[in-house]
């Protein structure tokens, strides 16, 4: 029972084996003894229940006890599975006996030929993980219905009362033909199922009639049945098998698709154990052996998940992935963290379970058990087929395959003529093709890889123009494109241990690439306008693609991953047939490729400054364009949601700017006349005022605010400011919503103080809006005029702006003294989420002064947490800095946030005293201890915020 599989653990600590018999973990002869003493009075059941029902706990308790120290101690997941199911086995037993002995003893009981307890589903394979329900049918004889009925209750009842969960159902062998014809979760349920007690020939009776009746000539029904199944639960769990937090029971390359697989060969090939598959020809020896280390591996997974948090849980979360990294002996290595390592482990084997999937298709397509060629689940593309002129290829079933297993040896370039025949005719890929594929890997030497042909053959499948996502993800599937692009090889099924990423690295790729794809078929035209009218201009679209296909290829390093990007990047290209121009354009964004999106996101595009530096990096309008569409597709390629309208229209007017600037226009005028202009627009926007009023308007607004400010919110604070001088008490809000931005615009117009935009900052957090913008002014009289920009968190305005009313009334409950901030944040309550203590990220602040003609620019990054901005900006405001503009960025559970600060007089932050003291009040509040304590500077003092915005 505990002899372990060969699992090809990566542990490398010697493990001690567990082995004790069944009696260790489930006391049987002990129970017996003291339920007898229990009863020896002759006491009625019903009196001594609850202590029965207690010895019954504790003996459940101890034996399961016992099955947790055996895995700590033997790492097992199969054997700990298996000893979870015999200790319920031992259970069921002795409740059973209890039953029939003590509260219906004979003739009460029925007959044992005629009743049967038998396990289903997954507790019918032996195999139960500790927080798992358990499925249990009671077959009966109709003769004994009713008092086998009676002893069901009452076994339920006895489960129940140790807080098992418990699926059953009471049936007699032709009630349960009836229901599997009906019902495919019965079927699936009695094809595993396993007798625990009760008469073997009633139960060998139903199953053998199940077989005959059912089984026998369903077979295509049933798996066409069960993929539809398993394509329903992966739409659930995430259609990815490379999500970085993955479901280890439902998600796509889990247990749930290995019992699948069992499930279909079993039914189809009328199998009763797994070792069977090697002899019915669907595995092949080794490729059993990697099923049972799938098998165990996913196990093991799973149990040490259960077992940490107490309950069924069943996604692979943050949380859970360095405690469980360490429990199974993963330690830093080749600069990945151990938990980057166990997880990269976990994808391999996400992915041979895929593997395997394939292979059992392939071999139920040759039975015509599967209906239809669907193996490959992307997005299928369908062109008009070319004729595949070659010996070495044909048309199988609606798929490309080859002739035989030989081309491989014969001409080792069809490793990759394979993929591109496959793109040339808009073809799947057989999985007996694959299958051959596989086992001539060898093949992809130094050789292939420095053979032009080949190069060249690839190159047309990265940059093709019909569907690349789809083609390079079968060669890396099939194992082709890590061998044939070693660098990229060392990055597959590598995660990014962070909130961000969405994906494992070579997924991220993958998908970017795909990105790039459906901009240049123009599939996204609305979505994104600007990539797809700057696409077709832009004159190198080979070094686009593999730019993309590079710019993470160096990630899981310890250099930078930019810069050791660009040395992949310049000895990939010319072996790929790319010119030494096109090569320093591909290293050139490699190295540079988040320089747009941090530009966007963390810096003030209205600083004329910003726009400069960052046209002087890019220098040319092609360099610009290519970085412009290579951002757009990496942002959207992290995962769902982080791409939206806020970062979309940032990066439109960084770019815009700065084609400005490089085509020499405007963006270079004086910046007095710039702001002569934006007077004179909004001017001419308010032809009622008269120029005596406008003039002293005007002459309130500091010059910045000309520069920054839309004219739409210009004329919202013309009429506000204006009425702020005669009637209107402070403050004023006032709420826009912005769907096409994707956030809504909150602005506050008050007597400015010290801790205002603090104040703000802290009503946005209790009321959980996120803040990813602020635009901060001052007229010459004192007044602040403070644009918010929140995450959208509605799809409709209604109910977007009912949020926005509850952020609006927090600011101005806080504002008046109302409430106390401190007592609205503590009252929050806590959004689920994965505990972000157990990522580590050092906190940094930096202090420029190069990047800002007239600020200091103060860049603080940090675990991110609730009210971490209330915090920042309390320490901004108690230190007497004045904030121009804050930009608020969060990567997962990173915080980037960026302040452009003078002093109280107006001035840059020059003195290095000075910088220092406001780098360690800031680096303090991350300190473990301070999230407990209460912002700094929140007392009634502190100096006014100057009027020099």
């Amino acid at each position: 029972m505990n002899a372990l599989l060969d699992t090809q653990s990566p542990v490398r600590h010697r493990r001690q084996r567990i082995s004790l018999p069944q009696g260790a973990y489930f006391p049987r002869a002990v129970l017996h003894v003291k339920i007898a003493t229990l009863h020896a009075e002759g006491k009625p059941p019903q009196d001594v229940r609850k202590q029965v029902v207690a010895l019954f706990r504790e003996a459940l308790d101890h034996g399961r006890k016992l099955a947790q120290t055996a895995f700590l101690a033997d790492g097992g997941g199969l054997a700990c599975a298996t000893r979870l199911a015999q200790i319920e086995d031992a259970l069921i037993r002795e409740i059973f006996d209890y039953v029939t002995t003590y509260v219906y003893p004979a003739p009460a009981s029925p007959a044992p030929e005629d009743f049967v307890i038998a396990a289903v589903g997954g507790y019918g394979r032996a195999t139960l993980a500790p927080g798992s329900d358990i499925d249990l049918l009671f077959l009966l004889s109709p003769s004994s219905r009713q008092c086998g009925e009676r002893i069901a209750e009452a076994i339920l009842y006895m489960l129940w009362d140790l807080g098992q969960k418990v699926g059953h159902s009471t049936r007699t062998v032709k009630e349960c033909l009836a229901q599997a014809r009906d019902d495919m979760t019965v079927r699936t349920a009695l094809l595993e199922a396993r007798l625990i007690l009760g008469a073997p020939p009633l139960f060998e009776s139903m199953r053998a009639r199940f077989e005959r009746e059912i089984v026998q000539s369903t077979a295509s029904q049933f798996v066409t049945a069960k993929l539809a199944e398993r394509d329903a639960r992966i739409a659930l769990a995430g259609r990815s098998r490379y999500l970085v937090e993955p479901n280890v029971k439902n998600g796509k390359g889990g247990l749930r698709d290995l019992n699948t697989l069992f499930w279909i060969a079993k039914y189809v090939y009328r199998l009763r154990e797994a070792t069977d598959l090697v002899g019915a020809g669907v595995f092949s020896r080794s490729e059993y052996r990697l099923f049972r280390r799938c098998e165990e591996f996913l196990w093991r997974v799973r149990c040490h998940l259960h077992f940490l948090t107490g309950r069924p849980e069943e996604r692979l979360s943050f949380d859970h992935q360095r405690q469980i990294a360490g429990l199974l002996g993963y330690s830093e290595r080749s600069g990945l963290a151990s938990v980057e390592r166990f997880m990269k482990h976990y994808f391999l084997v996400a992915k041979d379970v895929g593997d395997l999937t394939a292979i059992v298709c392939a071999a139920l397509e040759e039975r015509q058990a599967k209906p239809s060629p669907r193996l490959a689940r992307f997005s299928p593309f369908r062109r008009k087929q070319e004729a595949i002129a070659t010996g070495d290829f044909e048309v199988e079933n609606g798929r490309v395959t080859v002739t035989g297993p030989e081309v491989f040896a014969r001409d080792p370039i069809n490793l990759i003529r394979l993929f591109s025949v496959a793109d040339r005719n808009g073809l799947a890929i057989h999985p007996d093709a694959t299958r051959h594929v596989t086992r001539a890997l060898k093949l992809v030497n130094a050789k292939l890889r420095a053979n032009p042909e080949a190069n060249r053959l690839f190159l047309g499948i990265l940059t093709s123009r019909n569907e690349p996502e789809i083609v390079l993800r079968l060669m890396n599937e099939a194992g082709v494109l890590g061998r044939f692009i070693p660098e990229f090889g060392r990055i597959v099924a590598l995660m990014q241990f962070n909130m961000y990423h969405h994906y494992t690295v070579d997924e991220h790729l993958l998908r970017a690439v795909g990105n790039l794809a459906e901009i240049e078929a123009q599939r996204v035209a609305t979505e994104l306008p600007l990539a797809s009218e700057i696409l077709p201009t832009i004159a190198n679209r080979r070094a686009m693609f593999l730019a993309l296909f590079l710019h993470d290829i160096a990630k899981g390093r310890l250099e930078d991953h930019s810069s050791a990007g660009v040395a992949v990047a310049r000895t990939l290209c010319p072996r790929l047939g790319l010119t030494e121009a096109e090569t320093e354009t591909v290293a050139w964004l490699v190295e540079n490729h988040l320089v747009m999106s941090d530009t966007a996101q963390r810096r003030d595009l209205s600083d004329s400054k910003t726009i400069a530096t960052f046209a002087s990096l890019v220098q040319t309008l092609e360099r610009l364009k290519m970085l412009f569409v290579l951002t757009v597709c990496d942002i959207r390629a992290v995962g769902p949601g982080v791409w939206n309208n806020w970062k979309a229209e940032l990066l439109r007017t960084l770019y815009w700017e700065t084609e400005v600037v490089l085509a020499g226009g405007h963006s270079a005028i004086d910046r007095k006349e710039r702001v002569a202009k934006a007077r004179e627009q909004l001017r001419q926007a308010l032809p009622e005022w008269s120029s005596l009023d406008f003039d002293a308007y005007a002459a309130r607004l500091p010059q910045a605010y000309w520069l920054k400010a839309t004219l739409e919110q210009k004329l919202l604070h013309a009429k506000n400011l204006n009425m702020t001088e005669v009637e209107a008490p402070a403050p004023m809000t006032h709420i826009r919503t912005d769907p096409e931005r994707g956030v809504t615009e909150l602005t506050i117009i008050a007597p400015d103080h010290a801790r205002l935009l603090s104040i703000i900052a802290g009503a946005c957090a209790a009321t959980g809006a996120n803040i990813v913008d602020a635009q901060v002014f001052t007229t010459a009289d004192g007044m602040a005029v403070d644009t918010i920009f929140v995450s959208r968190a509605f799809r409709y305005d209604e109910d977007e702006l009912r949020r926005a009313g509850n952020i609006v009334l927090a600011i101005e409950r806080s504002l008046s003294g109302q409430v106390r901030l401190q007592d609205l944040i503590a009252a929050r309550t806590p959004q689920a989420g994965p505990d972000r203590s157990v990522f580590r990220i050092h906190p940094e602040v930096s202090i420029d002064n190069t990047l800002s003609n007239r600020f200091t620019v103060l860049e603080v990054t940090g675990l991110d947490r609730p009210g971490l901005l209330y915090e920042l900006t309390a320490i901004l405001s108690r230190l007497s800095l004045n904030i121009a503009s804050a930009h608020i960025v969060t990567f997962g559970e990173k915080a980037a946030d960026v302040f452009y600060v003078t002093d109280f007089t107006g001035e840059k932050i020059t003195s290095a005293q000075k910088q220092e003291s406001i780098r360690r009040s800031i680096l303090r509040i991350f300190e473990p201890a301070r999230e407990a304590r209460p912002a700094p500077g929140m007392g009634a003092g502190g100096p006014s915020r100057p009027n020099t915005h």
